[in-house]
């Protein structure tokens, strides 16, 4: 797949909103919402874990094509921590306990939102990226760490 598109990230927007699932975008794709200059493969979704949120996301995720086999559905609906689907129209993390996030509720109260997209809070990406602790996470964050101060500066509401 190629790299992932504001396209893409409306029809997670509109999709997800048709259904009423709870969820931010995280990673590097919540970051480009904001503003961060580079380009991602997937959408990092992280999303609240409940149950009717999960059956709300499975429903969602079909509507916007993706084709979920029966463990998939059962995955989403009782919230693994990671879920990683490439079996749709573009590829698709959904995270349910990101690392360095300590929880859903937490996030949404910090939560930026940008022209209806709902992001995490430049914090929270930078705080993910960090627990994480992989190479290429921490070869990003220096940039995510200018771009948030400059974020905080220049372009937050």
């Amino acid at each position: 797949m190629g790299a992932f598109e504001y396209r893409q990230a409306e029809e997670i927007r509109d999709g997800f909103a048709r259904h009423g699932v709870r969820y931010l975008f995280l990673g590097k794709s919540g970051a480009i919402l904001l503003g961060f200059p580079d380009t991602t493969q997937d959408a990092d979704l992280f999303v609240k874990k409940d149950a009717a949120n999960g059956r709300a996301l499975v429903e969602a995720l079909i509507g916007l094509g993706f084709a979920l086999d029966e463990a998939q559905r059962a995955e989403i609906e009782r919230g693994k921590d990671f879920v990683q689907l490439k079996n749709g129209p573009f590829d698709l993390d959904l995270v349910f306990a990101p690392d360095g996030i300590e929880s859903f509720d937490k996030a949404w109260a910090r939560r930026v939102e940008v022209e209806g997209f709902m992001v995490c809070h430049p914090d929270d990406i930078i705080a993910s990226k960090q627990a994480a602790n992989r190479q290429k996470d921490r070869e990003s964050l220096p940039r995510l760490i200018s771009f948030r101060d400059y974020w905080k500066r220049n372009l937050r509401n």
